[in-house]
């Protein structure tokens, strides 16, 4: 059933065709709904749009999807998994008194997680809509979700981060180096990520091997995972490949989903090889998921939905596979989808509030393209903004520079700051690691030790020689 919303302000009614639309309307302004042709037109209209929206019951959320539930299955997942008794506490409040609520004392970290299963992403997406930055912030603050494979990830005062060796050639020799780079400052507590240059399941396995035998050598309390495709995954651990974490990228339609050739079997065949493997230590959460504002107008299956509620619904795919990571890789696409650093920080903002409110472990690759209107200063702004939220986790590269992607994003030393303004530590098993290893003298302090672990001095050396894994 879809609805004719209107709202009169002063002389002049404005009419909205559907609740997509008028979701759309309110939407904060990004160059990806002007693409898309579902922005306001207006400043005015806008606004008219936000106070509309703050008006609507959340109970009208269940009545009318903003695409039909026989055109998709992710609409079909939010529906046929949504709580009532969990939507109880709030089902007479409309968006604008749910803000009001979330904002409140009484909403606090525990209430918050009692909710989550009556919450639908779309309830969620409209409410992130009519909120400043800072309510963001507060509310992201506010909920706690914790996960662990190796090591525990998610809890209070703590920011852990993805330690990513790209290579443009996948030379094992320079993933190495990055490696011990990056463990140095004391990233990579969150995963070791590899993005593979080359793409198939041999080079996969390679790279797995690679990971697992530096994380055993040294006893390293974290996780590996290889960033292929998710029916590749399978066909690794299927040939015996020491795969710790299953990675895929998702999006909130199936359209989306279609082109990336994957489907919520897929999934649920990939999650079940992954725990099959039983390869944890502390914990089983075994997947990892990113996702970006603008996938599904890149697809074009978006539906006439804006992008930020799209972004909100992938959200939906990830929490039915308990993951132990989710990101938004919120500038990647690029310009059209976000336009400058201002559209970039809000967006990487909501992302993060709307993710952790449904119970997601959220972090964010905090990065931009080089011809989007943004610099560093805007990520060290977004990075401090998230840091101050209690993100999960953000990524570890050398100098910033993806050499093989090609797009910025955030340092081994950015990851430093953040730990030492904010006081934030590692995840506590990579915590203690870090001592043992006497690559910290003292965490506490964000502080390195002068010399060079003597642990890996041989390995390096090795490396400076030309020195080739197996």
């Amino acid at each position: 059933m879809t609805a004719t919303y209107r709202r009169q302000q002063g002389s002049k009614v404005y009419t909205f065709k559907s609740l997509a639309d008028l979701m759309a309307k309110a939407t904060p302004e990004r160059s990806g709904d002007a693409l898309a042709g579902v922005c306001a037109q207006s400043a005015a209209e806008r606004v008219v749009a936000q106070m509309a929206l703050s008006e609507l019951p959340l109970k009208a959320f269940l009545n009318e999807a903003v695409i039909p539930y026989e055109r998709d299955d992710i609409t079909r997942l939010i529906i046929d998994t949504h709580d009532l008794e969990a939507f109880k506490p709030i089902e007479h409040l409309t968006v604008g008194d749910f803000r009001n609520w979330l904002l409140s004392e009484e909403a606090d970290g525990e209430t918050l997680a009692k909710i989550r299963q009556g919450l639908t992403p779309e309830m969620v997406a409209a409410v992130s809509k009519i909120m400043r930055n800072q309510d963001l912030i507060l509310v992201a603050k506010k909920c706690q979700v914790v996960t662990a494979f190796r090591n525990t990830i998610g809890l209070p005062s703590r920011l852990s981060t993805r330690l990513q060796p790209n290579h443009p050639t996948d030379s094992l020799n320079g993933i190495a180096a990055t490696i011990f780079d990056g463990l140095m400052y004391g990233n990579g507590d969150a995963v070791i990520g590899i993005n593979p240059a080359t793409d198939n399941v041999p080079q996969a396995i390679k790279l797995m091997n690679l990971m697992d035998e530096v994380i055993q050598h040294y006893q390293i309390p974290t996780q590996s995972c290889v960033l292929t495709h998710v029916t590749n995954t399978i066909e690794a651990i299927e040939m015996g490949a020491p795969v710790d974490l299953v990675f895929q990228s998702i999006g909130g339609t199936q359209g989306t989903n279609d082109t990336f050739g994957i489907d919520l079997s897929i999934l649920k065949e990939a999650h079940e090889a992954a725990l099959s493997l039983n390869r944890g230590s502390v914990g089983n959460n075994v997947m990892y998921f990113e996702t970006g504002q603008g996938t599904a107008l890149s697809a074009n299956a978006f539906h006439g939905v804006d992008q930020q509620t799209c972004e909100a619904r992938a959200y939906a795919v990830a929490k039915q596979f308990n993951p132990l990571l989710v990101n938004t890789v919120v500038g990647f696409i690029g310009p059209e989808y976000l336009f400058d650093g201002k559209q970039i920080i809000r967006a990487g903002l909501e992302d993060h509030f709307c993710g952790k409110l449904l119970g997601l472990p959220m972090g964010c690759d905090i990065c931009y393209t080089n011809h989007a209107y943004a610099d560093q200063n805007d990520m060290d702004n977004l990075l401090t903004l998230l840091g101050v939220a209690e993100c999960s986790f953000i990524m570890g590269i050398p100098g910033s520079d993806d050499i093989m992607l090609n797009y910025q994003t955030t340092s081994f030393h950015d990851a430093l700051y953040a730990r030492k303004v904010l006081g934030l530590k590692p995840a506590p098993e990579f915590e203690q690691w870090l001592m043992e290893m006497q690559i910290f003298e003292s965490v506490q302090d964000v502080r390195l030790s002068e010399q060079v672990s003597r642990s890996f001095s041989g390995a390096i050396n090795q490396l400076n020689k030309g020195y080739s894994h197996g």
